[in-house]
């Protein structure tokens, strides 16, 4: 008896588990790579303070909107903030950005990445 309550959980637990990873991947065939560019005037002399506030006041807006949008990071240079999403569409990152009171000058969609180990493939 005891062996076959371990053997049914083993076999739920497993069955949740490939459910789950299956959702995981279907997600991640949906979500696309972006990068948006930012214009925003002077923004590498911004304080770590300032970031801070921009940061959460994107995954403030990134929590409300819920699911289908990721913030992955961003590149701050002296007058732009190239931020890499994960996203199911553009007007996902329009709305992010328009909510957040966020410039969204250009918004790219990735189609590849490479590295130097490109170069040794």
């Amino acid at each position: 008896m005891k062996t076959k309550i371990i053997l049914a959980v083993t076999l739920l637990t497993l069955t949740l588990s490939f459910a789950q990873t299956k959702t995981n991947m279907k997600n991640e065939e949906i979500m696309k790579t972006y990068l948006i560019e930012r214009e925003i005037p002077d923004a590498g002399k911004l304080t770590q303070e300032e970031l801070k506030g921009i940061s959460q006041k994107s995954c403030t807006v990134l929590s409300e909107m819920g699911s289908g949008i990721e913030w992955l990071h961003s590149y701050v240079t002296d007058d732009k903030v190239y931020c890499v999403y994960k996203a199911e569409n553009k007007e996902l990152l329009r709305i992010h950005a328009e909510k957040g009171g966020f410039p969204a000058n250009r918004i790219s969609e990735l189609s590849t990445e490479i590295s130097p180990a490109t170069a040794l493939e």
